[in-house]
């Protein structure tokens, strides 16, 4: 049974909270698998969540799909995990290891300067690894084949409301490797899992202490946490990452206000 089902409204579209590892699509499979009541009716998801990001997620239901505009461009907000001391292709663990930095002791005060930075309209690039066309392709594709020098990656403006800085703490290696290698396992499908997981073991020092900051952001339809850690790591030249991504709140929806509302489908459809 889909036991990540938040609640339905008015048979319209269905608030899924997403596990670390699962697809957009794949959800929509599941929930058509387990909880599909009509035939020939379109089911699609609404705001892409990568594989290793978490948290609300809405699938719309039969002439709602009419509707999908609307719902692609509600703002979100997410509580991201940064991990300093490693940059990867991907910007998250789900990626190869392309720089290991020495374990940077940067204080919080200038992590949440450098962070304000971002608030307001920019520029974002497009993370390589993601499924923005180029020449009919999607990025990844030319990531995969070496052939980003053939491109130019593509940039959306995008808005970031407001960021704080949420907490900090420290992970050791051993609990690193342990927690990258949980979290890779739960994913299906071709994501270079096994080369990516041999990068990982190579690179992560069992006796190392690496700072992870919390932070929540609020911002504009289609803003890329990955990217946003990414750059960071790059202005604080230390090399950052998106360790965890926990999308909070989708336009209104969110699930606190949403609580009293019913899990069970069977008792509304």
């Amino acid at each position: 049974m889909l036991s990540d089902i938040i609640w339905d409204m008015n048979d319209k579209i269905v608030i899924l909270d997403k596990p670390i590892g699962k697809t957009p699509l794949q959800m929509v499979d599941k929930f058509k698998r387990e909880y599909f009541f009509r035939e020939n009716e379109t089911v699609s998801y609404a705001g892409r969540l990568d594989p290793m990001a978490h948290g609300l997620l809405i699938l719309l239901i039969g002439d709602e799909n009419k509707q999908r505009e609307k719902y692609l461009h509600l703002d979100k907000t997410y509580e991201v995990e940064i991990l300093f001391g490693f940059a990867t292709d991907t910007y998250d663990v789900l990626g190869k290891v392309t720089k290991v930095s020495r374990v940077p002791q940067v204080p919080r005060g200038e992590i949440e300067k450098e962070l304000q930075t971002f608030v307001g309209k920019r520029e974002q690039e497009y993370p390589p690894y993601s499924s923005k066309a180029v020449g009919g392709k999607p990025l990844f594709w030319w990531a995969r084949e070496n052939k980003l020098s053939e491109i130019e990656i593509p940039k959306k403006e995008v808005e970031i409301f407001s960021i704080a800085v949420i907490s900090e703490r420290g992970v050791g290696g051993e609990e690193l490797l342990r927690t990258i290698e949980e979290r890779i396992g739960l994913v299906f499908g071709n994501f270079r899992q096994e080369e990516i997981l041999r990068d990982w073991k190579k690179n992560i020092a069992m006796n190392q202490t690496y700072p992870i900051v919390k932070i929540r952001v609020s911002c504009s339809s289609g803003t890329y946490m990955r990217s946003l850690a990414h750059d960071l790591g790059k202005r604080l030249e230390c090399g950052a990452i998106a360790y965890d991504i926990y999308r909070t709140k989708v336009g209104e929806f969110n699930q606190n206000t949403t609580a009293d509302l019913p899990r069970d489908l069977s008792k509304i459809l």
